[in-house]
Parts: C-alpha cells; sequence; structure tokens
C-alpha cells in the first residue's frame, strides 16, 4: 500500500489523522511510531524484522556513543549499517542469493548513518529513543525518502504544542499531497506508457526523432514519478505538524549539471555532500583531491542505484561533466552560462536514457537511433513521433508546464486563493478517477 493506493487516501490516512490528533499531545510521538511500523508491516511483512533490528542496534550503540564519545564504536556502528545496506543489494551478484531488498531499505539506513555521525559531533544532544525510532522509520519517509536530518523530527510544532492550528496545517498539506499525486498520476504514469511503448516495438524499430522524444518523455517521467513522491511525503509530513521538505526545485532550469544535481533529489545529494565528501576533504585539498573525492561519490551514487553497467556508465559521465564545470568552464563565465544550460538540456536526458536502459545491447541501439552515425538497416516509419505526440502531447505539455519555476512561485503566492484551491480540488478528483480506472505503477524508487 503506497501513498497513490485509494485505501491510503480514504481509510488509512484519514483513520490515521483522526487518532493522531484525538490523543493528547504528548503521546503523538508513540502513535507516529506505531502507525509507521503498522505501514511499514502493511508493505513489507516479511522484512519488518531488519528494520526493527537494525532500530535497536542503533539505539544500543548511540547510548555507548552519547556516553563514550568513541570513534571505534562510531567506526564499528556505520560499517554494521553499511554492511547491512551492501548485503541487501548485492547478495544475488557477491553470493548468488535471491534476496528481496527490504523496501526504503537505503533510507533508513542512511539515516541510521547520519545519526551516528552527527551524535558524535555533538549536533544530538541527547539519546531518546522513541524520537530516535520516529527519525528512522517515520512512514512519511520511510519507503523514498526524503532524507531528512534528525532536527527534523524535534520541530514537530504539535508534540510541543497541543493548541496548534490543525484544520490549517492539515489544508496545507493536503495541498502538497495532492500535487504530488496529481504529478505522479497524471503526468509520471501516463509518460512512463509512452516509454513502454518504445520497448515494445523495439529500439531499433523507431526514428530518431521520436527516440529524443522518448528521452524527453522518460526524463519528465522519472522527474514527477519522484517528485510527486516527495511532494506526498512531505505533504503529509506537513498535516503531522512537520517542516516542509524541499526535495526537487525544478532542476531542468538550472544553469549546470552542476546546479541540477544540487536541485534534483537534494536531501541525497545533500547526504552524501555532508557525509562522504566532506570528510573526504572536499574541495579544500586542491583539484586533485577535488577530482578524486567527486569520482568517489559518484561512484557510490552510481553503485547505491545498482550494479549493472549502466549505472557505472551513467554515474561517472555525470561525474565527467562536473568535473570539467568546476575545473574549466567554471573560468569562462559567459561560455559556462550557454555551455551550462545546454548540458541540463541535452546531455541530462542522455544520461537518463543510459540509466533507464538496463542491457548494453539494447542501449547501444537506442543511443544509435539518437546519434544514427551507423547505418543498423531496419526500415523505419519517419513520421512515428506524430503518431505517439497526438497520444501523449497533453502529458508532455503538463510535464513542461510543471517543470517551469513560475508554477512553484504562483502556488506561492497564491496557495490560499479561492481559485487556487479549486484547481487543486479538480486536480484531486481527477487523479482519482484516473486511480479509479488504471491498475496504477507503483514508484520508481521504491527498492533503492
Amino acid at each position: 500500500m503506497t501513498f497513490s493506493d485509494l485505501n491510503f487516501i480514504f481509510r488509512l490516512l484519514p483513520i490515521f489523522l483522526l487518532i493522531y490528533y484525538i490523543v493528547p499531545a504528548s503521546f503523538r510521538k508513540w502513535v507516529l511510531l506505531l502507525g509507521s511500523l503498522g505501514f511499514y508491516y502493511l508493505n513489507e511483512p516479511r522484512l519488518i524484522l531488519v528494520l526493527a533490528v537494525m532500530t535497536c542496534v542503533n539505539w544500543i550503540f548511540a547510548h555507548v556513543i552519547h556516553k563514550s564519545h568513541s570513534k571505534f564504536v562510531l567506526g564499528t556502528v556505520v560499517i554494521i549499517n553499511t554492511a547491512v545496506l551492501c548485503f541487501f543489494k548485492f547478495a544475488k551478484i557477491g553470493f548468488g542469493l535471491s534476496v528481496i531488498i527490504p523496501l526504503g531499505l537505503s533510507y533508513y539506513i542512511f539515516k541510521m548513518i547520519s545519526y551516528q555521525v552527527d551524535l558524535y559531533k555533538g549536533k544530538i544532544q541527547s539519546v531518546s529513543f522513541i524520537n530516535m525510532a520516529n527519525y528512522f522509520v517515520m512512514f512519511p519517509q520511510i519507503i523514498s525518502g526524503p532524507i531528512a536530518r534528525e532536527s527534523y523530527v524535534e520541530e514537530n510544532i504539535f508534540w510541543q504544542k497541543s493548541d496548534a492550528k490543525i484544520l490549517n496545517q492539515i489544508e496545507e498539506g493536503l495541498k502538497f499531497f495532492v500535487i504530488g499525486l496529481f504529478m505522479k498520476l497524471i503526468i509520471a504514469d501516463h509518460l512512463a506508457v509512452f516509454w513502454s511503448d518504445l520497448k515494445v516495438i523495439g529500439y531499433e524499430s523507431i526514428s530518431t526523432p521520436l527516440a529524443w522524444l522518448g528521452a524527453y518523455a522518460y526524463s519528465l517521467n522519472l522527474y514527477f514519478d519522484f517528485w510527486g513522491y516527495s511532494l506526498m511525503a512531505a505533504g503529509i509530513g506537513v498535516m503531522l505538524g512537520f517542516p516542509f521538505i524541499r526535495n526537487f526545485n525544478q532542476p531542468y532550469f538550472s544553469a549546470s549539471i552542476s546546479e541540477f544535481y544540487r536541485r534534483w533529489h537534494s536531501t541525497l545529494g545533500e547526504w552524501f555532500r555532508d557525509y562522504v565528501y566532506f570528510p573526504l576533504g572536499g574541495s579544500r585539498k586542491g583539484q586533485i583531491r577535488t577530482v578524486i573525492n567527486l569520482i568517489v561519490v559518484w561512484l557510490l551514487t552510481g553503485i547505491w542505484h545498482g550494479y549493472t553497467p549502466n549505472f557505472f556508465i551513467w554515474s561517472m559521465s555525470i561525474c565527467i561533466i562536473i568535473i570539467f564545470e568546476k575545473l574549466f568552464f567554471s573560468h569562462f563565465p559567459k561560455l559556462f552560462a550557454v555551455i551550462g544550460r545546454i548540458n541540463v538540456l541535452v546531455i541530462i536526458p542522455i544520461t537518463w536514457v543510459v540509466f533507464a536502459i538496463h542491457s548494453f545491447g539494447n542501449l547501444r541501439l537506442y543511443l544509435l537511433r539518437m546519434f544514427p552515425v551507423i547505418d543498423i538497416s531496419v526500415a523505419v516509419n519517419k513520421n512515428d513521433v506524430f503518431y505517439y505526440l497526438k497520444d501523449y502531447w497533453l502529458f508532455l505539455m503538463l510535464g513542461i508546464v510543471f517543470s517551469i519555476p513560475v508554477f512553484t512561485s504562483l502556488f506561492k503566492k497564491y496557495k490560499d486563493n479561492v481559485i487556487t484551491v479549486l484547481i487543486i480540488f479538480a486536480m484531486f478528483w481527477i487523479s482519482i478517477f484516473s486511480l479509479s480506472n488504471s491498475a496504477g505503477n507503483p514508484f520508481m524508487y521504491l527498492r533503492f
């Protein structure tokens, strides 16, 4: 059961919110913890033990670190957390085991590591089991992030006050939730069908214009699938009294690929920056060390996404471009202003194709259709792009409109306007109608 499930929208979430706000404020932490464990159990009944055991293990180590301030103990718990993540991710290729990756594994393991490091550095002043457990397993973030910091849990206003404006908070959170739901069901899921159609007809049989259109369609599909989930998760968090977490910030209007990845899944990028890049020295120890640190970060990013060669090619391609931007193009600001935006609008969709196609043979076919430097001798309908535009132009246009920064600016300015509320109301029922008439696609980042 995910956020785009009718049972979650009309039954589970309303019932949980009702219970959450009926109980005294001092008990809401326990309601959230029990509700989060229940939500995870509904989605992953066989593997909830992994989550429970890792939470208890980290609680024990947290007490030791808080009392001893031992770097050795910190290193030990970080290794344990990392080993669990690596085992589930690479058990099949490394040990030949058919192991299912627990839902949200990376996200709660990353939180566990950041908690222990922040505790060691003194950013966390006390160890509270209920606060720590809620930070790890909070149901809006347990499956696909965003990756909040421990202070996020402490900032819940409804744990401090019982007289807060609950209805206003729920209304604001619902707006984010509905917009995210619309992005997922109307934009991402329909563009996912487009991408699936290209797989069915065969990459060797598509024209060059259709190959490029497909690359942009997949880019928007991935973007709105993940941004939609992030908005829904953030919206639920707001309903529960937590601050809003911005995980995407109109990345396709970035001025460079470096900026693109600061705006794309920013909580993951910030995690790698704070717990990998900075500890390695960041950019403070010269250019050679900076290059090495960037390679390490992006190599880990590729490995985190998967062990097939396409993820390595994807991550290293991005890394090389960022290194060039950082060490070369940044010295030519006028040239960089042009090259950077071209990189975002042209190279990023190409890299998403590499990200999406795991088979090297199929990837080669698709790239040869995008760049027809070699004749692969297959009859192609030159007008196929118009056929697909006829069916998907509306969803492509919606994707472009929602990608424009002015969309966010207008929402911020007029989010309480009656017309805005009516538009969001219409978006909700359009989404529900679409959901009730289709099986729905799972979120793309569920098992990372």
